[in-house]
């Protein structure tokens, strides 16, 4: 399977967004920049689904562009009024040359979702490799209004119940893939997580 991220270089705030190509092409969550359109026109010239891991504004600013652009599906968790699809805990999505189950990781957000494979974590924003809080395993911010530590604690502890020991690949909303010992990353951002330590200074 091949990932890319067409949000890669974008001069204003966004998310990591992925498009997975190979037997099923998919955007996994739409940025908001003016350039990922571009950016996917560039690889592929049709979309076989758009899945949202959440909808914070930094994840699907563009999407009503790219949905626009591709008449694609559209997958997601929580209401939204172009969703074709709706995704539950549970389910699974096939996306570029794997099967992934979709898992329910609320306490960033409500309606946040990741998605697992037998090798590959797309973790959004509940769990992170690097931000610019910490190093090798951080978690979403939960300081925000509709936001919780503890329910993103248990969410997190349910990702790691649900993760195959196999899992080496991790793609999160920010910061940078990591690729090695998922399982260890996601155990370290539940350490930070579980210390109820602020994850900016300014929290």
């Amino acid at each position: 399977m091949d990932v890319t991220t067409v949000t890669a270089g974008a001069e204003s705030f966004t998310c990591n967004a992925f498009l997975l190509e190979g037997d099923r092409t998919v955007l996994l969550d739409a940025g908001a920049t003016d350039t990922v359109v571009g950016a996917i026109e560039s690889r592929t010239a049709a979309l076989d689904a758009v899945v949202l891991t959440h909808q914070h504004g930094d994840h699907v600013g563009s999407l009503d562009a790219v949905l626009s652009a591709f008449d694609a599906p559209l997958y997601a968790h929580g209401d939204h009024p172009r969703r074709t699809h709706e995704l539950e805990d549970g389910d699974q999505v096939f996306a570029g040359d794997e099967a992934f189950d979709v898992v329910h990781t609320p306490g960033h957000a409500d309606d946040h979702i990741s998605m697992v494979s037998e090798t590959t974590l797309f973790s959004g924003d509940v769990v992170v490799h690097d931000d610019g809080a910490f190093d090798d395993g951080s978690f979403g911010r939960t300081d925000m209004a509709g936001q919780s530590r503890e329910v993103l604690i248990e969410s997190i502890e349910t990702l790691l119940d649900r993760m195959p020991d196999g899992v080496e690949h991790m793609y999160a909303g920010h910061g940078d893939a990591f690729h090695g010992d998922v399982r260890d990353v996601v155990e370290t951002a539940l350490e930070r997580a579980e210390r109820r330590e602020p994850k900016y200074p300014e929290e």
